[in-house]
């Protein structure tokens, strides 16, 4: 047998244990599941644009999607402007006056995120909203501008189809615990570091 039949038929077996490994892997998981929270957070870059994939992900199944951003204000993004195309299916709501950094106004950003938890309870309540995305969230709750166990109980008493997705770097301990799946992003390098700013189109 030459090298390369030798290596054929031990990547053809290798392939056929993990064919089998993973047949018995996925014979007791079930398609009646109900619906997730997810979380992404960390400090590495990421957390938002992913959400905003699953988010293209949902429209692309025809799914109906609510949005509320708790932060970012009222930038000009290039996400929006896309999801924009889609007023059938999704419903975006920016809550946030900016980053906390610009505000410096702490009641100012309490009255802010308490504006939003509450759009996002009608959102999360709401029949016929698929997915939820509550984008910085994590933010928010890091400040304290919302009362964790509040949060977590209001979460966990949603309708059991409903997914909902939450970002921001820093994530309570007590949403991760009650979390289906959390991503945490990590930061390797930035071009920021290199004196580069965000870029139109890559970053926003």
């Amino acid at each position: 047998m030459t090298d390369d039949a030798e290596k054929n038929a031990a990547h053809k077996a290798a392939m056929q244990a993990l064919k089998a490994e993973r047949e018995a892997l996925m014979a007791d998981k079930t398609d009646d599941a109900p619906g997730l929270l997810v979380v992404n957070t960390g400090d590495g870059k990421g957390k938002s644009t992913a959400a905003f994939g699953t988010v293209a992900r949902a429209l692309g199944w025809g799914h109906k999607v609510g949005i509320v951003q708790y932060i970012k204000g009222k930038w000009i993004t290039g996400e929006r402007q896309f999801f924009d195309r889609f007023p059938d299916q999704l419903r975006w709501e920016v809550m946030g006056q900016g980053f906390t950094w610009d505000t410096q106004d702490r009641a100012r950003d309490i009255a802010a995120a308490e504006a939003a938890w509450a759009l996002s309870l009608e959102m999360l309540h709401d029949p016929s909203l698929d997915l939820v995305l509550l984008d910085e969230l994590n933010i928010a709750l890091r400040y304290d501008y919302l009362d964790i166990d509040r949060v977590v109980a209001d979460l966990k008493a949603r309708p059991r189809d409903k997914h909902v997705l939450i970002t921001g770097r820093n994530a309570k301990p007590e949403l991760i615990a009650i979390a289906d799946l959390v991503t945490e992003m990590t930061l390797v390098k930035h071009p920021f570091e290199q004196g580069i700013k965000a870029q139109r189109g890559l970053d926003f």
